[in-house]
């Protein structure tokens, strides 16, 4: 089944080729073949610069959430044998403080449809019934429609496979840092000899964007590489300044 015939997600994607196609071609005449690779950039810093409302919110639930730790062990260790009682007190518990236990989800659910929507852009001839003229920017020689496997495959991939090389550093390094992050931040009261394993398990899991990189097109990779950068840093700032005034130390 081929999602991107879909009405509405061939809409979304006619109108993504649109505005990167159009920005591309506004910069042609200064970056020549990768004015594409440039476009993809400034789209992603543009829409994660209008997310930065919603990822301070993030920023500001995780605060709120280790605040109410404690209170929320006390409700486990009185509850604990009134599972449904647990559930509505620890409800009335997030109202009472206005913090959400989902807060903050949304910047997580909005990166699938965009980077289905970049790979769409560089994995199809035809966008909205004309050839897809994106396939024809590169960066450094690299076709931005090529994946690692590809260009393995073809037999050239040096030096080209330099330039996945790079973004493929650079994206393991942000989820080096995530994961140290996710370490040093200290664990609830209360938490079980269980839990601060699974959080130190669970503290892999951004390297599965590296995995997941290895395999889209370069125009993906490229993507991934600016927005997991973006969301590390964005997220040191944001602790520095919200998370201290919860009482809460910053990871960093």
């Amino acid at each position: 089944m081929d999602i991107f015939a879909f009405p509405p997600i061939a809409a979304a994607l006619g109108v993504a080729y649109t505005l990167v196609h159009g920005l591309a071609s506004l910069i042609t005449p200064l970056a020549g073949g990768a004015a594409a690779a440039i476009a993809i950039v400034i789209v992603t810093l543009v829409l994660r610069s209008v997310l930065i409302p919603v990822g301070r919110s993030q920023v500001r639930a995780q605060a709120g959430r280790m605040r109410l730790a404690p209170k929320l062990q006390e409700l486990q260790r009185r509850y604990k044998k009134n599972r449904e009682l647990l559930v509505r007190k620890t409800q009335e518990l997030y109202a009472a403080e206005k913090v959400s236990p989902f807060a903050g989800l949304l910047p997580t659910l909005i990166q699938a449809p965009v980077i289905s929507l970049v790979y769409g852009l560089f994995e199809r001839t035809q966008i909205a019934g004309h050839g897809n003229a994106l396939l024809t920017q590169h960066i450094f020689g690299v076709p931005l429609g090529t994946s690692l496997g590809s260009l393995i495959g073809g037999g050239v991939a040096w030096p080209g496979v330099l330039v996945f090389v790079a973004l493929l550093a650079i994206i393991a390094g942000v989820a080096e840092v995530a994961r140290r992050v996710a370490l040093a931040t200290p664990a609830a009261p209360g938490a079980t000899p269980a839990t601060i394993r699974m959080t130190r398990i669970l503290s892999w899991a951004p390297y599965i964007t590296v995995v997941f990189a290895a395999f889209v097109p370069l125009a993906a990779t490229l993507y991934l590489a600016v927005t997991t950068s973006w969301t590390q840093v964005e997220r040191a700032v944001l602790r520095r300044r919200y998370l201290p005034q919860s009482g809460v130390s910053a990871a960093s």
